[in-house]
């Protein structure tokens, strides 16, 4: 079997923050690295191999594997130059990686995966990158450097090319691929065609909200200034403006951050003068503004916006990771979907501030409201409901709440919080419906944050934070009750926790043999802790250790983003367990909607929004039936999905 390795170093004056879509309308290939199973590397000055292509077209048709790190980038920029890599033949090393917990950075991997370098060069690569890729600085008289302008450094240049294919194919070879299956690599296969099919982007929206925003920036600073007479005039100036409540209101947080401001003015502390400044600090410090410009930069010239997931891109547990427009992150509306359709159209026409005094608000809301449909087509959206909630309960084997999720999908039963709170304080769900219609709806509340602070062995302090500024200000005293109800009212649930540290406790005693929980296998392989899901995916964790009764292990860390030891317990495993086998669902529902031909544009956190022909065929009773299609390997496992259809992207 012949395999090509394969490695780009392009032109772009698109920087490539904006995405690769974007950057490749404009790139230029520079050089071409290439490798033949293991043969030695060639690099390509497509200046002086003006049959470049050609050439490397005939390589491609020729292998029957091409690996390459982070293809979606080199696939695309070629099919702009017009050489064709079918995403069939390629294999992913950085996806490979990323698929088995490993780090996507080539340079990283080569540090975690032992692969021998030489740092000063690599280094040095990366100097010469900035110096070749891209537009020089606007104050140099030199636009742009190439190898007649720096002949010594582009032969640097091009022997960087050549080390980089070196280390993708050592790397190739040592990386674990018992998550590259024939089912994976047709996800990946499916979600590059998501990816390069993108979604259609309203760009006169995303035009009138920048203008939106920047003319209340000003109004806001001018406001600030008149307030503090003259002491705070840009609201960038936090220092200052933390100077000025000492000053002059005797007021003294500890500092601006989003959250505290938003504490602060939920309080009913603040005199009037303060929470207005408040106020006025926390409207400029909106990061919906940032949403548009993004949108504006990455769309491509046909007006869709492209490349917005990354397949395996979650530490651990295989799910999405969002990238340019971070369709995962967006801020939640505050307005009805007919107030923002309002506010839409007066943003374009420049009177958004005739209809509304709070145009930060109007435009974090109608973020969403870009992502459109083009004429003649619309979005069907369906989401699956509770699933991790649901998957938890049945790896557990909490059979009350699996059946408790197949009465309320009847329309027979009670939500999800009802029940919750019912069962954890052996009321009747009927007392909870009242208390919520006639009272202060505080025991549904209470459910719901018993649901979502408690389900992976959290405690008081899951509480506090998942219960927002009602349940923050609780005693410790008054939190514990309600997370012992929860675990009460679960037990199985608690056994899962501890059955799964157990038993991956006892895999890495015992690397020779296999260890179970029911419907998870636990095994060690190189050094490796696998948690073999029911769908045969696995779980990865390189390098573990038991450290003083404790499990750790080696991965990035979501808060430093450094590669380091993590700890980890039963509950955390269990999370990762469960969010796991809930992507694994998920994915199978993208790949049978794509089947029924709802092309799917954008996957967000469970939900697909696809785009379809604007006729009777296509309903979102359909994908909705398609989305809750039980896995073959999911037997008993309650799902249900709901959704929506519009033109215009919005929360339902």
């Amino acid at each position: 079997m012949q395999t090509l390795y394969l490695d780009l170093e392009t032109y772009s004056p698109v920087p490539i923050t904006h995405g690769t879509h974007r950057y490749a309308e404009e790139a230029e290939v520079l050089l071409v690295a290439i490798a033949v199973d293991d043969k030695p590397t060639e690099v390509w000055d497509t200046q002086y191999r003006s049959t470049w292509k050609r050439s490397l077209q005939s390589l491609i048709n020729a292998a029957e594997r091409i690996v390459i790190h982070n293809s979606a980038f080199d696939r695309t920029v070629l099919r702009h130059v017009g050489v064709d890599v079918p995403v069939e033949k390629i294999r992913d090393t950085m996806v490979q990686a990323l698929a088995h917990s490993l780090p996507g950075s080539l340079g990283t991997l080569c540090d975690v995966l032992d692969v021998p370098t030489d740092k000063a060069k690599d280094k040095a690569g990366k100097k010469l990158i900035h110096l070749f890729t891209k537009p020089r600085p606007k104050n140099m008289k030199l636009r742009r450097a190439d190898s007649a302008s720096h002949p010594a450094e582009w032969a640097e240049f091009v022997e960087y090319a050549r080390l980089d294919v070196d280390a993708m194919r050592d790397v190739y070879g040592r990386l674990p691929n018992w998550n590259s299956s024939v089912g994976e690599r047709q996800l990946w296969r499916i979600d590059q065609r998501v990816n390069d099919r993108g979604i259609a982007i309203d760009l006169e929206l995303a035009r009138g909200a920048v203008r939106a925003f920047r003319r209340t920036s000003g109004t806001l600073a001018a406001r600030a200034a008149d307030l503090t007479g003259g002491h705070v005039t840009k609201l960038t100036q936090g220092a200052r403006f933390l100077q000025y409540l000492k000053d002059y209101h005797n007021f003294t947080p500890n500092d601006l951050t989003k959250s505290t401001v938003a504490e602060l003015v939920g309080g009913n502390s603040l005199t009037p003068e303060v929470r207005e400044l408040l106020e006025i600090r926390q409207q400029a410090a909106a990061t919906s503004p940032a949403k548009y410009k993004v949108l504006l930069d990455a769309t491509s010239s046909d007006g869709r916006l492209r490349g917005t997931l990354q397949f395996c891109g979650a530490s651990r547990t295989g799910r999405d990771a969002g990238r340019i427009f971070q369709p995962q992150n967006l801020p939640r509306p505050t307005m009805d979907a007919d107030v923002i359709e309002t506010g839409i159209a007066a943003m374009k026409l420049d009177c958004e501030d005739l209809l509304f005094s709070n145009v930060t608000d109007l435009c974090s809301s109608a973020v969403r409201g870009c992502l459109v449909a083009p004429e003649g087509r619309k979005l069907v959206i369906a989401d699956l409901s509770n699933i991790e909630s649901r998957v938890l309960a049945w790896l557990a084997g909490e059979d009350w709440k699996v059946e408790a999720f197949y009465d309320f999908d009847r329309g027979v039963g009670h939500d999800l919080y009802v029940v919750a709170y019912a069962k954890g304080f052996n009321v009747k769900p009927e007392e909870v419906v009242e208390n919520k219609k006639t009272g202060d709806g505080s025991m549904r509340q209470y459910g719901k944050t018993m649901e979502l602070a408690c389900g992976y062995q959290g405690g008081v302090g899951a509480f506090r934070t998942m219960g927002g500024p009602a349940v923050a200000a609780m005693k410790d005293e008054d939190i514990q009750p309600l997370v012992n109800a929860w675990r009460k009212s679960h037990p199985n649930v608690v056994k899962l926790w501890h059955g799964v540290e157990k038993a991956a406790k006892e895999a890495i005693d015992k690397p020779d043999e296999l260890s179970h929980f029911d419907k998870l296998q636990f095994d060690m392989k190189d050094g490796w802790l696998r948690i073999r899901l029911p769908s045969a995916r696995y779980l990865s964790y390189p390098k573990v250790e038991i450290e003083d009764g404790r499990i750790t292990f080696a991965g990035t860390n979501q808060y430093t983003r450094k590669w380091e030891r993590i700890e980890t317990y039963g509950g955390k495993l269990v999370e990762n367990i469960v969010q796991a086998v809930a992507r694994d669902v998920f994915m199978t529902s993208m790949v049978g909607a794509e089947q029924h031909d709802y092309g799917v544009c954008i996957r967000v956190h469970d939900e697909l929004i696809t785009e379809v022909p604007d006729t009777a065929d296509y309903t979102v009773d359909q994908l909705a039936s398609i989305m809750a299609t039980k896995p073959s390997w999911a037997t008993g496992l309650p799902l249900a999905a709901a959704g929506f259809e519009t033109y215009r992207y919005k929360k339902d």
